[in-house]
């Protein structure tokens, strides 16, 4: 049963995980639909990158899986910070099924929990209303004027993290790892600052090189997932189009 009030009367959060669902849905006609030669071709899908980045920088975005392997650390701040697409309206890539196994599989003895790559803090503030006393923390690259009540937060790369082994009881990490280019090595920073649980939530999805999200790693089959990630006792299932993993330490 949903048990987190604001989730369930929230008229704009529904809004959001339609929109979340929807965009699975369109992904997988399209992906698995759509004849490889035409899905994958740059004129096929100029019109959805014109309207997904709103008419900016359609070249560099639509080419972003052949440069993002030269980026600096300071190249690949910069664009993500720059970034104006129409998904950044969502206020979580979080499906409703994903955050409810989230929020229903946190270790109750657990005190401390930090989201990485934790955006606008919206798991973060779920996570507050069903545990109260957890000491929360988020974590990510962007710029960010966040004071909330809620959690503290640190800006900073996912490649090398400022924290101390098992400095956290519970790590979370939605819709992140898909994004990064040295993935072995972040990988295994999410495992090295946990103590109890890794919950990881990633696209199930199909590899082309034309792509609306930014995605450099691609996880059709679960096992290309918990093949990268150190840990040796987990679960993971597919929930509504995504990959939810929890490892246990």
């Amino acid at each position: 049963m949903w048990n987190t009030p604001t989730l369930a009367n929230n008229s704009k959060f529904k809004i959001t995980i339609v929109n979340r669902d929807i965009t699975n849905i369109i992904r997988y006609f399209m992906d698995e639909w759509i004849p490889p030669v035409i899905r994958d071709s740059r004129w096929f899908m100029y019109p959805f990158f014109l309207i997904a980045y709103r008419g900016r920088n359609i070249r560099e975005v639509m080419d972003f899986k052949s440069r993002v392997h030269s980026f600096t650390p300071e190249d690949y701040d910069r664009f993500y910070n720059n970034l104006n697409t129409i998904s950044r309206n969502r206020i979580t890539d979080l499906n409703k099924p994903s955050l409810k196994y989230i929020l229903e599989n946190i270790d109750p003895t657990a005190q401390t929990l930090i989201d990485v790559g934790c955006g606008n803090g919206f798991l973060l503030k779920q996570v507050h209303e069903k545990f109260p006393n957890l000491k929360l923390t988020g974590f990510d690259i962007k710029d960010t004027d966040s004071n909330s009540d809620v959690y503290t937060y640190e800006k900073g790369n996912i490649e090398k993290m400022p924290f101390a082994d098992k400095s956290f009881d519970i790590v979370t990490c939605s819709h992140t790892v898909e994004h990064l280019t040295k993935l072995d090595q972040c990988m295994s920073e999410l495992v090295r600052i946990a103590r109890k649980q890794v919950f990881i939530v990633t696209p199930c999805q199909r590899y082309y090189y034309f792509t609306l999200d930014e995605h450099v790693n691609f996880f059709p089959f679960k096992e290309e997932l918990t093949s990268k990630i150190p840990m040796k006792n987990f679960s993971c299932e597919k929930v509504n189009g995504d990959w939810v993993f929890l490892g246990k330490i």
